[in-house]
């Protein structure tokens, strides 16, 4: 019986080669192929020559009444002529170096062309040549997405084979009650209309109904993991409160009333008997690593482990060391889980694990391997969460008997969307800077005067200060016309000796010698640090107050904010010169943005703005899907609402028995999500 999730090795015509083509599209199933929706459409409605105008682009349809002329004149350069009749009248096309058409142009055959009108000599410059064969009569064209792999006739042919096969075959997974209340179309013609549209109005209608089932359903798998969680047996974590309200008091200061409130929401979680899943959010140096801290204090004083997942054996290593500190003198010991330890060190490690000796576990993915077993571990807690797959942090959450999960993020993501976009999660905002942090002043600067930077620098040095100057690169590239960290360096440490010392930190360094670099920066014995972004992360250092950005508009918004805040982390007033020639509009925004404020959330609204939420939310990795008809920016309100509508059916007693339900039943089932939770 034929199946959507049928391969698309069951098309006529397709064979291995094929297959694997289609696969670098994302293109494994029926379903794949049906769901691979055109980016946009040329319209093929014809122009009526009585109202065209000279140089308009116009769209003519009729048949080739001339043999074709083919010329070749100059290197690479050719010309293709045949005439058209258009009603009564007959129209000469002329195509410029595409000799490949001339296969196409046949006595009698029905073609559309589009192109410039001359109304002069009443001919048209074509650039486009569509035979109705392959148009099927439809005025409105879809054009796809397509790589080196897959032409887009070859992909428009395949898609209308596997619809004139598989129609009968389309499931309608919204319920009749959502299509109704919405005017939405049922899903096999809303495919069809994706594809195939007659005109505009219908392929608005198909993508606003495509748009709200894409959402819908993404927010209803959110909405059942949120509620599997909720019904599971959490870990009941019934801590000591005044042990943590002591530990509070002995901090060497005072937490903001934001980190108090999210301290409250994240405490009042461990005690309940289900499991958290809660969102960190908190702009850099807002202290988010002292909340997690006391929520590792509270999970240890009721006899559990703790584990913390960092992206980057730097960020791990610089938890470690921080939180060893603030921990110094209690019962929390710390170790350090990472892919550089020696056989013995990781096998002693482990058994420290499962003994339970080691309450507080810190590292990266190794945190995750198979062989690490938990004596009994009630807290997980992931840092800069985006940057791992739901699978990794699926994996952390398994290692335990339903630990409770906390993941944090720097990367300020507007509080609508972070709702909406993380629906299995309860969202905390640290919407507030620890007492005594002074702005960090932020100036644009033209690569014309980078001297001025430089003597800038050289100032705050001689008063004790350190910086970080970032390059985009780290060796030269013949593409791109950018500073590059090794020439940097070199022109730095030849600027600023003998009187100061220059290090270099890259990607492609061994984790000991990025280890060695970063000691010597911490220590004083490096004044300036040259890095690519890999300081753009929990690098941690209060006494650099300078941050030099070369090429800052090679850089997000939301990059450039992350690489900001190394700097203005002690007392000392802290300076971000951002040296850049932005040749676009939006480079120039991006500019006048970090320079207008230094809140992370309006930063982030401004990104979302300027470049969607692609590079606010991370890559197709971090859990945000990539969605292939809707924008969860531009089309908010409408993911807003396929939020609600999701939480509402879950809701519902017996929603899974409804004979109307049972295709998002089975939905559910093969995204192997539990549908029962009454």
């Amino acid at each position: 019986m034929k199946s959507l999730q049928d391969s698309v090795a069951e098309l006529k015509g397709v064979g291995p080669k094929r297959v694997a083509d289609l696969a670098t599209l994302n293109i494994d199933t029926i379903e794949d192929l049906l769901t691979y929706y055109p980016s946009r459409y040329d319209d093929f409605t014809p122009t009526d020559l009585s109202t065209a105008k000279d140089k308009q682009k116009i769209t003519l349809k009729g048949q080739i009444v001339s043999e074709p002329l083919f010329t070749r004149f100059g290197y690479r350069r050719n010309r293709l002529s045949f005439r058209i009749r258009v009603g009564q009248q007959v129209v000469m096309v002329t195509f410029f170096n595409q000799p490949y058409l001339k296969k196409q142009v046949e006595m009698d055959r029905q073609v559309t062309v589009m192109g410039k009108w001359d109304a002069r000599r009443q001919q048209i410059t074509a650039n486009k040549l569509v035979t109705t064969a392959s148009n099927k009569g439809n005025e409105y064209g879809a054009i796809y997405p397509v790589n080196k792999h897959i032409r887009q006739g070859t992909l428009r042919s395949l898609i209308r084979q596997a619809f004139e096969d598989y129609q009968n075959v389309i499931p309608t997974l919204l319920p009749q009650s959502l299509r109704d209340h919405y005017r939405l179309m049922d899903r096999r013609q809303m495919i069809k209309e994706m594809h195939f549209p007659e005109d505009a109005a219908m392929a608005k209608a198909a993508r606003r109904t495509a748009t709200y089932e894409e959402f819908f359903l993404f927010q209803l798998r959110l909405q059942a993991i949120r509620r599997v969680h909720q019904r599971e047996d959490g870990t009941r974590i019934l801590y000591h409160n005044d042990e943590v309200k002591q530990f509070i008091a002995g901090l060497p200061f005072e937490l903001t009333d934001a980190q108090k409130r999210v301290v409250n929401e994240i405490c009042r979680d461990l005690r309940l008997p289900y499991q958290m899943n809660r969102l960190l959010q908190g702009d850099v140096g807002s202290g988010k690593t002292v909340v997690a801290a006391i929520a590792i204090y509270a999970t240890i004083t009721a006899g559990y482990q703790a584990a913390l997942m960092a992206p980057t054996e730097i960020l791990a290593s610089q938890h470690a060391e921080k939180l060893a500190k603030v921990f110094a003198g209690t019962h929390v010991h710390v170790g350090l889980l990472t892919g550089s330890l020696t056989t013995k060190q990781h096998r002693e490690l482990l058994t420290a694990i499962k003994r339970g000796d080691i309450n507080l576990i810190i590292g990266t993915h190794a945190l995750i391997q198979n062989d690490v077993q938990y004596a009994n571990l009630g807290l997980v807690i992931t840092d800069e969460q985006h940057r791992f797959g739901v699978n990794q942090r699926q994996q952390l959450r398994e290692k335990g008997e339903h630990p409770d999960v906390l993941a944090m993020t720097a990367t300020p993501i507007p509080r609508t969307l972070a709702i909406t976009t993380y629906g299995e999660m309860d969202v905390s905002v640290i919407d507030q800077l620890p007492a005594g942090r002074k702005p960090i002043q932020t100036k644009w600067i033209q690569g014309k005067n980078t001297n001025e930077a430089l003597h800038f620098l050289r100032d705050q040095l001689s008063s004790g200060a350190q910086a970080y100057v970032v390059s985009p690169l780290i060796e030269e590239s013949e593409s791109l016309d950018v500073q590059n960290a090794t020439d940097l360096y070199q022109q730095l440490a030849a600027y600023f000796e003998p009187n100061y010392q220059v290090g270099l930190l890259h990607g492609r360094m061994s984790g000991d010698e990025k280890d060695a670099v970063m000691d010597q920066f911490k220590n004083g014995q490096i004044q300036v640090l040259v890095s690519t972004t890999v300081v753009e992360v929990g690098v941690d250092n209060p006494n650099a107050t300078v941050m030099i950005i070369y090429d800052a508009d090679r850089f997000g918004l939301a990059q450039l904010h992350q690489l900001r805040g190394r700097v203005g982390r002690g007392q000392r007033q802290s300076y971000c010169l951002l040296i850049a020639d932005p040749k676009t509009p939006e480079g120039k925004e991006r500019m006048k943005t970090m320079v207008a404020t230094t809140d992370g959330f309006q930063v982030a609204q401004k990104d979302l703005e300027l470049r969607g939420s692609g590079d606010i939310l991370g890559d197709k990795q971090s859990g945000v899907p990539d969605f292939k008809v809707g924008d969860p920016v531009g089309d908010l309100k409408i993911l807003q609402i396929a939020r609600e509508d999701a939480a509402n059916l879950l809701a519902e007693p017996h929603w899974d028995a409804y004979d109307d339900n049972q295709p998002l039943v089975l939905y559910l089932k093969r995204h192997q999500l539990e549908t029962h939770f009454d």
